[in-house]
């Protein structure tokens, strides 16, 4: 459910789960190389000293707050990070978008209405105005980071994906770690390319998006690999036996309509949940069935949303693009409830037979025929699944041993 942040766009970005749109630059070459990635927790640990309490700046988007309800799954990822890392001990701030949930002690990015005069306007070369405003606010960041706050923090962990946190990561004088939230884009490729070899040390959120990664100019070291983890607390285990759901971003590239018309197929009932982005597609391809067998929850808090899916029977998933990770899965087997989904990008390291059925992508027909298979499945087994493979224990147990690798190593970016 992560989004892409294309600097260009004017409204909700495209990853994770919304096609890309042109950025304005050339595609970058891409040199022939070996695919390399790991999972960090495989790598050799440096051990860093017991209990010890690492300063951690985090990056997040300028453009939509970290707070409930979640404007995608990068936000909602960002949010539980936080609070994670805090809960262990370590001194984190937050610098994200205004509007932050406020028990995150967030610093709002510097985001300004930049003027522009009828003569700078009338330039056929500008770009959205929205494009000068994030510009302006991760520079104004990365300025204080590199120069009044450089020794304020242990690490900088980069979850925007905005090109300019890695294009100025080298004048940092601490490591930064960036997870990989989106497939490549020419604004980030470029960023790794803009000086000097990157210091950045990229981790991606599934071994799908790592190998999409691994062979990109700039990519000088091997691409960790940490899957987005889900609460177990907040995602508990539902009832099960309830109508099927659908929750992500109401956009064309998530494929709210396939799930509709498989639910319709197979004559079981749809749940809605999420908010609409994309009005237009809503009306033409959702609303006309709506009182038919098909409801529309709106956009709602996790709590709600867990309770949701912890009623439904099982949960489908439709992606009409190759999902970087697919955090819709994770939450709805921590809920106990079985899935359903297109077998696209890294969904399928995530489902299992036991848990759930994968077909062919942009099959509805297929995707209609396993729901009855899907509804006879283990709900306890599907949460166990959460558990052991999808559990934010884990993810910030894998993130906190990187960060020590890279602080007990003294790693640095500037001399």
């Amino acid at each position: 459910m992560s989004q892409q942040q294309d600097p260009l766009s004017t409204t909700r970005p495209a990853s994770e789960g919304r096609g890309r749109r042109s950025s304005g630059l050339a595609t970058l070459p891409r040199p022939r190389r070996s695919t390399r990635l790991h999972t960090v927790s495989s790598l050799p640990v440096a051990p860093a000293e017991p209990g010890r309490r690492l300063r951690i700046a985090l990056i997040a988007s300028s453009r939509f707050p970290i707070a409930e309800p979640f404007a995608g799954g990068l936000e909602a990822h960002v949010w539980q990070l936080t609070r994670s890392l805090a809960a262990r001990g370590h001194d984190v701030t937050l610098f994200a978008g205004p509007g932050s949930d406020p028990s995150l002690g967030a610093e709002s990015l510097p985001v300004r209405t930049v003027e522009v005069s009828p003569a700078a306007r009338a330039d056929v070369s500008m770009g959205p105005e929205v494009f000068l405003e994030d510009h302006h606010a991760y520079l104004s960041l990365m300025m204080e980071l590199t120069g009044a706050r450089a020794h304020d923090f242990d690490l900088v962990h980069n979850h925007s994906l905005h090109y300019l946190p890695i294009a100025m990561a080298p004048a940092l004088r601490v490591p930064m770690v960036s997870t990989l939230h989106c497939p490549p884009t020419p604004w980030l490729e470029s960023a790794l390319q803009s000086g000097t070899p990157s210091p950045v040390h990229l981790v991606a959120v599934s071994g799908h998006t790592a190998r999409a990664w691994s062979g990109v100019a700039g990519v000088r070291q091997p691409v960790g690999v940490v899957p987005n983890g889900v609460d177990l607390t907040r995602w508990v285990a539902g009832p099960g036996g309830g109508p099927l759901i659908w929750s992500g971003r109401i956009v064309p590239e998530k494929g709210t309509h396939l799930a509709v018309q498989a639910a319709l197929a197979a004559g079981r009932e749809l749940q809605i949940a999420g908010p609409v982005i994309d009005h237009g597609y809503f009306e033409r391809t959702i609303e006309p069935f709506l009182g038919l067998g098909v409801t529309h929850l709106g956009h709602l808090g996790q709590d709600e949303l867990a309770a949701a899916v912890g009623r439904a029977s099982v949960a489908l998933v439709t992606p009409c693009w190759d999902e970087p990770y697919g955090l819709v899965v994770a939450e709805a087997l921590a809920c106990g409830t079985p899935v359903v989904a297109f077998a696209r990008g890294g969904i399928p390291e995530v489902l299992t037979p036991a848990v759930g059925r994968l077909v062919p992508a942009g099959d509805v027909a297929a995707l209609a025929a396993a729901i009855p298979e899907a509804e006879g499945l283990s709900r306890a087994a599907a949460r166990e699944r959460a558990r052991t493979h999808c559990s934010v224990d884990t993810m910030v147990t894998r993130y906190e041993q990187l960060y020590a690798s890279l602080v007990s190593a003294g790693v640095t970016a500037a001399p």
